[in-house]
């Protein structure tokens, strides 16, 4: 028998004590530093229980339970639910510091019926039998005036003709405007984002010419809220903005959204992404994003009814006393989600929308496909990427951001690795050892 090559392993955060966890298995462990000692040591004494667990394994047997488990995931996908985005113009209204589509073009249009029951049309051929939703993205989909509104209504009817639900990425600053003829349709959950309270939101989220932005989104936030659509809060967090988390989640906290079934929220790092954040002092890379947030958290727990951070697979674990399925792959280009703008143009993910050169083919106004572009981004996976293949932290991983290693890379098979080890250290301290303190 000899120790899992699926093993994570680590000391925990500000304690003496450790913690094991084998995704392959399942199984996860807080151990003593006597315990601790052994494994570093290769010397357990209580091999029944770790070899019950996992932990310690034959290769073999580790090896087919390895190739089930793959199988598994790839069924679980092959029928898992698909995002399918909608870009119906990348025009925008803000002038953000870190916006990523500054340099794309943009035609100032709005896609025509024709071209829009083309693209219910292509989803309704290719994605026949698979459960799937709508996500209208941007540019900012929720632009003022009737144009834009007329557009948003006839992509409403659509969906609801194909009975599907619709979900939107907006900046929030017309969407107080958009609520009664939301609600009026089957809306999963409308993405808003605020960067801190107002000083330091409307520093970073400006309307264009100028002018604050703040008042308006938490406005539309409100109304939102009391018709009963649900808002997935984000913070697109860097260096210039992260101590204030504090405040914003106090100030969400005295507004009542906290307590309300329909608010949920999450954390976006701001990090480079095509044509985003000249100013690379501010940005934090992963680890240090989560380091800065535990820092913050161990000083104002308040934070935690905001937000609570996944610090990898803690959070799940806590809040499930299980461990999540072993994930071979966390990209969800091509698998789960693929984007479509009013171009007639495809594309894999949110991430390489509107990159032209990225372009997985055309749904309008004929159906083309660069099949063998598409399988790259198929096949990629923790055992098609060669970095992966010998990484202990691969299944909690999945092999990270295809877009992000394609761009550092040049290569869509290469790895984005996360820091998973070092996020569980934290959040194994977070929900765990400092909860029962």
């Amino acid at each position: 028998m000899t120790l899992s090559k699926h093993n994570i392993f680590s000391r925990i955060a500000d304690s003496d004590e450790y913690f094991i966890v084998n995704l392959l298995t399942g199984n996860a462990d807080i151990l003593s530093a006597e315990q601790a000692q052994e494994v570093i040591d290769q010397r357990i004494s209580n091999t029944g229980e770790f070899t019950e667990k996992g932990y310690l394994c034959d290769e073999a047997e580790e090896t087919r339970l390895f190739r089930k488990r793959y199988a598994d995931f790839i069924d679980a996908r092959d029928k898992d639910e698909i995002q399918l985005f909608f870009v119906p113009w990348y025009s925008c209204n803000f002038s953000c510091t870190y916006c990523y589509q500054e340099g794309y073009s943009n035609l100032h249009t709005t896609p025509s019926n024709e071209l829009i029951n083309s693209f219910y049309a292509y989803i309704d051929r290719e994605f026949a039998g698979r459960k799937k939703y709508i996500t209208v993205f941007g540019g900012e989909p929720l632009l003022p005036g009737e144009m834009y509104k007329t557009v948003v209504r006839r992509l409403l009817d659509k969906a609801k003709e194909a009975g599907l639900e619709t979900a939107f990425v907006t900046n929030g600053y017309s969407l107080h405007d958009y609520v009664d003829l939301l609600k009026t349709y089957k809306i999963r959950e409308v993405q808003v984002t605020l960067d801190g309270t107002e000083q330091i939101h409307d520093l970073r989220r400006p309307l264009k010419g100028g002018g604050s932005t703040f008042q308006q989104i938490a406005l539309g936030i409100d109304r939102a809220l009391e018709a009963g659509i649900t808002i997935n809060l984000r913070v697109v967090v860097d260096r210039q903005n992260l101590a204030g988390i504090t405040d914003l989640a106090r100030f969400a906290i005295e507004k009542g959204w906290t307590k309300h079934q329909k608010f949920k929220t999450q954390l976006g790092r701001n990090y480079e992404l095509h044509y985003c954040q000249t100013d690379q002092g501010k940005l934090l890379t992963r680890i240090e994003m989560y380091q800065e947030l535990y820092n913050l958290i161990q000083r104002h727990p308040e934070i935690l009814q905001f937000h609570k951070p996944a610090f990898s697979i803690s959070k799940f674990l806590f809040e499930n006393g299980s461990l999540p399925s072993p994930l071979y792959d966390s990209c969800p280009g091509t698998k789960t989600e693929w984007a479509f703008d009013y171009t007639g143009s495809i594309y894999s993910c949110t991430a390489t929308v509107g990159k032209k050169e990225e372009a997985l083919g055309t749904y309008y106004p004929t159906a083309t496909k660069k099949s063998e572009l598409i399988e790259q981004w198929e096949e990629r996976d923790v055992t098609s990427i060669k970095e992966c293949t010998s990484c202990n932290l691969r299944l909690a991983c999945g092999g990270g951001c295809a877009s992000v290693a394609y761009n550092r890379t040049g290569a869509i098979n290469s790895p984005d690795c996360r820091p998973v080890k070092e996020l569980l250290e934290l959040g194994i301290s977070t929900y765990f050892v400092k909860e029962l303190e």
